[in-house]
C-alpha cells in the first residue's frame, strides 16, 4: 500500500465506520462461486490495516443473491444513507461492479461520497470522490461496469435471437404441447388433455364466445387441465375448473395452430421506484419470430385467425368506436349489427320503458363522446326489430328443416364428447386409486408411519373416484333428458316451422339475436322523412326496405280525423252516450283507451270545437221549456205534463235528461177544461209513447 493512498485516510475518517458491502447477483452464484464471496469478506483485513478496529467495521451482506441492476437492494439503500448521514468514513466493495451496474446509482453514491469526504477502496486502490482525478477514475469505472453487463446480456439476448429465428428456442409450452426426448414439440401424451383441449377449441367454435365457453364446461362438468410452472406443484398435472382468462390466453397462443412466436410481449419498466416491470403484448408486425407449421397443433392458422377476429368483435369497446359484442338479453335484436348511415360508426342499443314495455332505440354516439355534439341519428328500434324479422322469415323459410338437423346433430356430438371426457375423468380417478391401493399393499405393515400415510392417500383417492363417478352418471342422465326422442321431435317440428319458433315468446332475446348474426352482416340506418334500412346479408346480398317515421305520442293517441267527423255528424241527432254506444258498436277505438265513453265524446267536442248539441238545438229553433211555457200561456209543470202524454215533442242534449222542446207550429196546443189529457191525444192521434229520440244507428 503506497504512500500516497494512506495520506488518504486521516483521523476523521477512522472516527467514522468502515462499511463493506458484499453482494452476488444470483443465489446459485452464491451457492457456487463462494470463492468470491470469500475475497470480498477478505476486505475487512483491509480495513483493519487502514486503522479501522473490529467494531467499527460494518459488513452490509443483504443483497447477496441480487442483481446490481436492481434498484430495490436493501443493502444498498442502507449503505447510501448511511453515508449521506455522515456515518461513513470509508466504504469498501470489491469492485466497482458489486457495488451498482447502472450510472443512475453509481453517481448518485460518488455525489454523496463527495459531500460527506467519504472515500471508496476497491482491489486497484482507495480513492476520494471529492478530487476530480479520483472522482473521474471512478465514474469511468462505473460506465465501463454499465457497459459490461450490456454486453453479457447483448451477448445472451444475440443466442436467443438467433435460436428463435430458426425456431429451436426451448420455451415453456401452454397446456396441450409437450417436448419430447429430441426437444421436439408434439401434443401432449395424455389423451385426455388432447380431448380438452380440443372440447374447449370445439365449444368456442360453436358458441362464439369466451364466457359461453367458460359456462359450457360448466354446465358439462367437465374440469380443464393444467401444468404450474412454479410453485409447490410445478410441473404437475392438476385438473380444475377452467376460467375466463385462461381461455384467452389458450385462443390468444399462435403455438395451438402450429405456429411458433417470439417476441409477442415486451418488458416494460413500472414509473414505481421500486423497478417493478410488466409485460406489454406487441401487434404482430413487430414480433421478431413468427413460423408457421413449425410443430403439430390443434386447430388450423385460418381457425385461429378467425378466433382472434371473434375476440375483437365480442370487445364492447375498442377504442374510440363500438364494435359488435356477444348477444345478451336485451330486446334490441340489431344489437352490435347497426351503422350509421350518416358517419358509418357503430349505432349502439339504448333502452326505455314505455308504460309497460320496454323499448329499444339504436343511438349513434360517436359525436357525443368525442365532440359533445348531438348524436347524428336516435331512431326508435320497434318498427326496424318487426321489420328485420318479416324479412328474415322470408329468407328463412326453404332452408329451416336443414338448419334443424344441423342443430340436432350438433346437439348429439356434444353430448357424445363431453361423455367421453367426463369418462376419461372416471377412469383417471380409478386408475390413481389402484395405484395407491398397490403402494398400500406393498408397504411393509410394521412401518405404521409410512402405512398410514399411503392408507390417507389411498382412502382419498376412493373419495375422489367416488366423486367422478357420481359427476359422471349425473351429467349423463342430463344428457340423455337433453336428447330424448320428444324434444328432437319438437326440434323437427319446430324447424319446419321457423315463423312460429321465431314468433314464439318464449324464444330468448339473445336466441333470436344468434339467428340473426347467422344471417345478417350489418345494417346500415338512415333518417330523413322515412327510416331507410341496407340489410347485408352474410352471402354479400343487399336488400333495403323502407319504413314510415315513427309516431310521436301526441300523433299516436290523437283522435282519428274519421271518428273525429262521425262524431261531428252524430251530434246532430244523439247525446254523448249515445254517441259513444254507436261508435263501440262499430269497432271504433280512441286514442289511449279500449272504449268510448260519455267523457271522451264530450271532450273531443270541447277540444276540437266542434258545435254543441245544445247550440245545434237552438239552431234548429227549439226551446227551453220556460221559452215553451210562456209561448202557450201555461205552467212549466203543464208543459211536462203536455210532453209526457204526447202533445209536446222534445230532444235531449245531456244524458242527464237536459231538453229542448220543439216549436208547437201553428196548431199549437191549447187549454180544454173538461177533456181528459188521453182523450185530446187520441183525437190528435198521436202515439202513445213520448216523444224522445233515443233510436241507436247500427
Amino acid at each position: 500500500m503506497t504512500t500516497e493512498t494512506h495520506q488518504k485516510v486521516n483521523a476523521d475518517h477512522r472516527k467514522r465506520n468502515a462499511y463493506l458491502y458484499i453482494r452476488q447477483s444470483t443465489p446459485r452464484q452464491v451457492l457456487e462461486n463462494t470463492e468470491s464471496t470469500k475475497r470480498q469478506y477478505g476486505l475487512r483485513e483491509r480495513a483493519l490495516a487502514l486503522g479501522w478496529s473490529p467494531e467499527q467495521i460494518v459488513v452490509i451482506d443483504r443483497d447477496l443473491g441480487q442483481s446490481a441492476s436492481v434498484t430495490d437492494r436493501e443493502g444498498f439503500q442502507r449503505l447510501v444513507a448511511d453515508v449521506g448521514m455522515g456515518r461513513a468514513g470509508i466504504v469498501l466493495g470489491l469492485e466497482v461492479s458489486r457495488l451498482a451496474r447502472n450510472s443512475a446509482e453509481w453517481h448518485r453514491l460518488l455525489e454523496i461520497c463527495a459531500l460527506t469526504e467519504t472515500l471508496i477502496l476497491d482491489e486497484d486502490g482507495i480513492y476520494d470522490p471529492s478530487n476530480f482525478n479520483d472522482g473521474l477514475l471512478l465514474g469511468i469505472k462505473g460506465t465501463m461496469s454499465e457497459a459490461e453487463l450490456h454486453l453479457i446480456k447483448a451477448r445472451m439476448r444475440g443466442g436467443v435471437l438467433n435460436k428463435a429465428k430458426r425456431g429451436e428456442l426451448a420455451i415453456p409450452l401452454p397446456i396441450g404441447l409437450a417436448y419430447d426426448a429430441q426437444e421436439q414439440v408434439i401434443l401432449d401424451p395424455d389423451r385426455q388433455v388432447q380431448q380438452s383441449v380440443q372440447l374447449l377449441f370445439a365449444t368456442f367454435r360453436r358458441t362464439g364466445s369466451a364466457c359461453a365457453t367458460v359456462r359450457s364446461f360448466r354446465e358439462q362438468g367437465v374440469l380443464f387441465p393444467r401444468r404450474p410452472r412454479s410453485g409447490p406443484g410445478k410441473g404437475q398435472l392438476f385438473w380444475v375448473a377452467l376460467t375466463h382468462s385462461h381461455v384467452i390466453q389458450i385462443l390468444r397462443s399462435p403455438r395451438y395452430a402450429g405456429a411458433f412466436a417470439y417476441g409477442r410481449t415486451r418488458v416494460r419498466r413500472k414509473m414505481d421506484g421500486r423497478g417493478h416491470s410488466t409485460a406489454v403484448r406487441q401487434p404482430r408486425e413487430k414480433w421478431h419470430t413468427l413460423l408457421l407449421h413449425a410443430h403439430p397443433g390443434y386447430i388450423e392458422w385460418e381457425e385461429y385467425e378467425e378466433n382472434l377476429r371473434r375476440l375483437r368483435e365480442n370487445a364492447k369497446v375498442q377504442g374510440g368506436d363500438r364494435h359488435n359484442s356477444p348477444p345478451r338479453e336485451g330486446v334490441a335484436l340489431l344489437q352490435g349489427l347497426v351503422l350509421c348511415g350518416i358517419c358509418g360508426k357503430r349505432m349502439t342499443p339504448r333502452y326505455q320503458v314505455r308504460g309497460e314495455h320496454l323499448v329499444s332505440i339504436y343511438l349513434c354516439q360517436q359525436q357525443t363522446s368525442e365532440r359533445a355534439e348531438s348524436p347524428c341519428q336516435r331512431i326508435l328500434g320497434t318498427g326496424i326489430d318487426t321489420a328485420i324479422g318479416k324479412l328474415l322469415l322470408e329468407a328463412v323459410a326453404p332452408v329451416a328443416l336443414e338448419v334443424a338437423l344441423a342443430v340436432q346433430q350438433e346437439l348429439q356430438a356434444r353430448g357424445q364428447e363431453a361423455d367421453r371426457l367426463r369418462k376419461t375423468q372416471v377412469e383417471r380417478a380409478r386408475y390413481e386409486a389402484d395405484l395407491a391401493q398397490r403402494r398400500y399393499m406393498q408397504a411393509d405393515p410394521a412401518n405404521r408411519l409410512v402405512v398410514d400415510t399411503l392408507e390417507a392417500d389411498w382412502n382419498s383417492k376412493l373419495r375422489a373416484l367416488l366423486e367422478a363417478q357420481q359427476e359422471y352418471e349425473r351429467q349423463g342422465a342430463a344428457d340423455r333428458g337433453l336428447l330424448s326422442q320428444e324434444q328432437q321431435t319438437r326440434i323437427l317440428a319446430l324447424a319446419t316451422d321457423f315463423p312460429k319458433l321465431w314468433g314464439n315468446p318464449n324464444t330468448p332475446d339473445r336466441e333470436r339475436k344468434r339467428m340473426v348474426r347467422l344471417l345478417l352482416e350489418d345494417v346500415t340506418l338512415l333518417k330523413r322523412q322515412e327510416i331507410t334500412a341496407h340489410v347485408r346479408f352474410k352471402g354479400g346480398v343487399v336488400k333495403t326496405i323502407t319504413l314510415p317515421l315513427p309516431l310521436n305520442g301526441w300523433q299516436k293517441f290523437r283522435t282519428n280525423p274519421e271518428v273525429l267527423q262521425e262524431v261531428d255528424r252524430l251530434l246532430d241527432g244523439h247525446t254523448g252516450q249515445e254517441i259513444a254506444d254507436i261508435l263501440n258498436h262499430r269497432g271504433l277505438r280512441p286514442g289511449k283507451t279500449d272504449r268510448f265513453n260519455r267523457d271522451i265524446i264530450n271532450r273531443i267536442q270541447k277540444d276540437h270545437g266542434l258545435k254543441s248539441r245544445y247550440d245545434r238545438l237552438r239552431a234548429r229553433g227549439m226551446l227551453t221549456r220556460n221559452e215553451i211555457a210562456q209561448l202557450l200561456a201555461i205552467t212549466e209543470q203543464t208543459v211536462h205534463k203536455w210532453w209526457k202524454h204526447g202533445l209536446l215533442l222534445r230532444h235531449d242534449y245531456t244524458d242527464k235528461g237536459d231538453c229542448l222542446y220543439e216549436h208547437p207550429g201553428l196548431h199549437a196546443p191549447v187549454k180544454r177544461p173538461g177533456l181528459k189529457l188521453a182523450a185530446r191525444r187520441r183525437v190528435l192521434g198521436l202515439d202513445a209513447n213520448p216523444a224522445k229520440e233515443v233510436q241507436c244507428e247500427a
